[in-house]
């Protein structure tokens, strides 16, 4: 006979499984999802913008700069015409300028007429005249030919003008070559932009 006691106690159940965690939970908010990808996008359009408008920057400047600066070779060369006709100019004495003749009297108003003319047109495409005499001598738009002694006037002051200089736009086309003063007082006037230059507070470049 069986021993009942020595029956297997019956086995519980199984307990159920742990419930799952709901899909829903792992997933991102849509709704900043949105938000983010919107940013982004946002993000990316003002940097195109951006990139956009230094572009068009870069290249109003470039076409400014080629029009402005393609007739530097041409207006250098012309310039050379324009210091033949001031030589032819200033080789005539005063008093036989005064003294002249209808005739050469003509020729010579001819001669300043075109050199006259010639330096506008030059000006209309950018290019102008230093007028440095009485300034303070500065490297960037003028070339020390000799020094002249003066006890008047401050160390280093433009007093002679041997050759004209000219630039275009910002950049130097001709330095002028000047005589500058020595043995005066150590300070000098400023050069004055609007006479150096043209225009005041202008940066000089002088790759032209």
């Amino acid at each position: 006979m069986s021993d009942e006691n020595s029956k297997p106690d019956p086995q519980p159940e199984d307990a159920p499984e742990a419930a799952t965690a709901d899909p829903a939970q792992d997933q991102p908010d849509p709704i900043e999802t949105l938000r983010s990808e919107n940013a982004d996008l946002k993000d990316r359009t003002l940097r195109v913008m951006a990139e956009m408008e230094n572009l068009r920057r870069r290249t109003e400047k470039e076409l400014s700069d080629a029009r402005q600066y393609a007739v530097s070779s041409f207006a250098r060369d012309m310039l050379t015409v324009v210091d033949n006709l001031r030589r032819a100019l200033d080789f005539l004495p005063d008093d036989d300028r005064r003294n002249a003749d209808a005739g050469i009297a003509s020729l010579i108003e001819g001669v300043e007429m075109t050199e006259r003319e010639l330096l506008n047109q030059l000006e209309k495409n950018g290019v102008k005249k230093l007028e440095p005499e009485g300034q303070k001598f500065d490297p960037n738009f003028h070339q020390a030919m000799f020094e002249v002694p003066n006890t008047d006037v401050p160390n280093n002051t433009v007093v002679q003008v041997v050759q004209a200089g000219y630039v275009i736009g910002g950049r130097v086309l001709r330095p002028a070559m000047v005589g500058v003063s020595k043995g005066g007082p150590k300070e000098a006037p400023s050069p004055d932009p609007a006479k150096t230059t043209g225009e005041a507070g202008q940066t000089v470049d002088k790759s032209a």
